[in-house]
């Protein structure tokens, strides 16, 4: 499973003693100065360095460094609990799907108004790029390594995950999103905690579209 990291010690501590038996957990610094790394390496995770900055370059560095033939994605704020992954896995393992995304079902005080609002908004206009019932662009995911190396991505910042399910769509993969329980994070996010993050993030994203 692939963990993009930028100080996010607070939710490594918690997660990764949670991971399912069987999963290798892969933390991707992103030049974190809380201790990340150190939290990461305690409990047995194998870290990577993505020098370039953005979500998608620490996401993407850990794609090649796994060397599993299905790989994950989640994020490492504890938002999300490595308990559920089974459920965005299953239906890969199982051939019935490519990519599987997980559709937050959140929490009180989970998601807050204006980034379910954005989410809502880039969600309607990926439905109608790629003809995929999506609801959510969910941050629990999963699909093959090979099929997502294929896909010559090529987005290091917020809009890699868009271009992922784009990029899939376009190859003719099946994508399909499956619920998953949604928490509210520890910490504060670096790429949507503030206004000018979800604007950066939003912005992003609409480049992946309009191409």
């Amino acid at each position: 499973m692939v963990l993009p990291c930028l100080d996010e010690a607070e939710g490594l501590a918690w997660l990764l003693p949670r991971m399912p038996a069987g999963t290798r957990a892969l933390v991707v610094d992103n030049g974190s100065t809380d201790g990340s790394v150190e939290v990461a390496r305690a409990h047995g995770a194998t870290v990577v360095r993505a020098e370039q900055k953005g979500f998608g370059a620490a996401a993407h560095a850990g794609l090649e460094a796994s060397t599993a033939d299905v790989v994950a994605f989640m994020d490492a704020d504890a938002s999300l609990d490595p308990a559920d992954l089974h459920l965005v896995l299953a239906p890969v393992l199982a051939g019935d799907a490519d990519l599987v995304l997980g559709r937050r079902d959140a929490r009180r005080g989970a998601w807050p108004w204006h980034l379910r609002f954005a989410n809502r908004e880039l969600a309607r206009r990926t439905r109608r790029r790629t003809g995929i019932p999506l609801h959510d662009l969910g941050p629990m995911r999963a699909a093959r390594r090979d099929l997502l190396l294929g896909l010559d991505l090529t987005d290091r910042r917020s809009g890699y995950p868009l271009e992922m399910v784009v990029a899939a769509s376009d190859a003719g993969a099946t994508v399909i999103e499956v619920d998953v329980p949604y928490v509210q994070r520890k910490g504060r996010s670096k790429v949507t905690g503030t206004p000018l993050g979800a604007w950066r993030a939003v912005r992003d994203m609409s480049k992946v579209l309009a191409r």
